[in-house]
């Protein structure tokens, strides 16, 4: 376990202090700030709030408890306890570390107010007490604007998308204006100065469409998609090429719609980019104005298909039209643009032949990385949801995934699991078919490197 520390000096001695934490499963590449934690830093310190930041880069088996707690209670020194609020970021991946750590923090004497944001704390609906009996407040939906205002009193004040815990809960999302939130990178939460050449970066949030096993968009609704301004966006491209970073990978969920992203990838090329760009892209929208606009630029677009079968998209509310898919394939290939291709094994309706035939679809289309994740219920989405209508069952694993259905035992996701394996084998060099990749499976067999939050 790792951890990266932003040091603030206070902005005066009778001041809230907030202590943000970060617990992220991070790849070695990958920032020792996670974005969204350091957008939050950053509106924090716009506000002029007393803030205590640090991020931990974790794995299950490796999280030392005693180290992020002595962290967190080192950082209140010098305050009284109510003047004192944790803020802390849930997610399915730490969110038993987390559970574990409220109870240390509460055994430990800690008395300051504890704030629980994140995916597990914005989708999930009421009962939130009784999931944190520890915490005092959670934030739904966008972070920033939120903390600062909880950072402005000791009161319970009435904040959009703030609920106290043993109140009502209205289950509303709280906002942000984009418009005015601070960069991390330009206040230099984010620091680019030293060896940092990976970088995630946002130009919009929200997403159109409303896939049932994902959770971005608010609950019961589309999440309106919603771009930062260009002027922004140009002073951190502006600084990215000033500081070398070399590659950037954009967490936009669709990237490549409207004139927005049309003027981002204008400013790349004007200010001399030359690094790697990775987006996520959507057949349906690919057309030849966008493929222009990546001329110039090293672009790897990353599409998620999820399935080839009507059948099953439309259990989870992802149909593809498969003619666009073949049509956008062919035109990446014709113009030489690095692509990949992303599917989902464990869906409802899916069975261990429907998953080879989209497997072997892709690989005949030339798809240079395809990657078959396990289907996961995320919390509040409409699937978990649904999950006695299609008989899904989860692993009992830290993260787990679902292993059985109506249409699928466990063996037969084992086999699914399999192919998942030979296709991270063989990125960049995959067999023409599924036949020779299941070839290449008694030949080479692997069954490791089980999905990571953080591919």
């Amino acid at each position: 376990m790792s951890a990266h520390v932003v040091e603030v000096i206070p902005v005066s001695p009778w001041s809230r202090r907030v202590i943000l934490v970060s617990i992220d499963w991070t790849r070695e590449k990958d920032p020792r700030l996670p974005l969204g934690h350091a957008s939050i830093v950053a509106a924090l310190l716009k506000a002029k709030v007393d803030v205590r930041a640090f991020s931990l880069a974790i794995n299950l088996a490796g999280f030392n408890e005693a180290h992020i707690l002595r962290n967190i209670l080192d950082s209140a020194q010098g305050r009284q306890p109510e003047q004192v609020d944790v803020g802390l970021g849930v997610y399915v991946w730490n969110d038993p570390v987390v559970k574990r750590l409220l109870v240390a923090l509460r055994r430990n004497g800690f008395r300051g107010r504890i704030i629980l944001g994140g995916p597990q704390i914005s989708y999930a609906g009421a009962g939130l007490e009784q999931l944190y009996p520890e915490a005092d407040a959670f934030v739904r939906g966008y972070g920033e604007e939120a903390m600062v205002a909880l950072a402005s009193s000791a009161e319970r004040i009435r904040f959009m998308g703030v609920h106290w815990a043993e109140q009502v809960d209205s289950g509303l999302q709280a906002q942000a204006q984009l418009e005015t939130l601070a960069s991390p990178f330009l206040s230099n939460v984010i620091n680019l100065s030293g060896e940092q050449r990976f970088i995630r970066w946002e130009t919009q949030r929200g997403c159109p469409f409303r896939c049932s096993f994902c959770q971005h968009r608010e609950a019961g609704s589309r999440l309106r998609r919603r771009d930062i301004p260009l002027a922004r966006l140009e002073r951190e491209i502006e600084l990215f090429v000033r500081s070398g970073v070399s590659d950037i990978a954009v967490l936009d969920p669709l990237f490549n719609l409207g004139d927005h992203s049309l003027a981002v990838l204008k400013t790349f090329r004007r200010l001399g980019y030359g690094g790697r760009l990775s987006v996520q892209c959507h057949f349906s929208t690919l057309d030849d104005e966008f493929l222009d606009a990546c001329a110039g630029l090293d672009m790897r677009l990353e599409f998620g298909l999820q399935t080839i079968h009507e059948r099953e998209a439309r259990a989870v509310e992802r149909v593809n039209h498969l003619e666009k898919v073949m049509e956008g394939i062919h035109k990446l290939h014709e113009r030489g643009i690095t692509f990949e291709v992303s599917i989902i094994f464990g869906l409802p309706e899916q069975t261990l032949d429907s998953f080879r035939r989209t497997v072997d679809f892709c690989l005949r289309q030339r798809v240079p990385v395809l990657k078959a994740f396990p289907l996961m219920l995320l919390r509040g989405t409409a699937l978990e949801r649904e999950r006695t209508r299609w008989g899904l069952e989860e692993s009992s694993e830290p993260i787990p995934s679902v292993i059985r259905s109506h249409t699928f035992d466990e063996q037969e996701w084992r086999r699914m699991e399999e192919l998942a394996a030979a296709l991270r084998r063989t990125e960049g060099k995959h067999p023409a078919c599924v036949e020779a990749l299941e070839a290449s499976m008694v030949s080479s067999p692997d069954t490791a490197g089980w999905w990571s939050p953080a591919a």
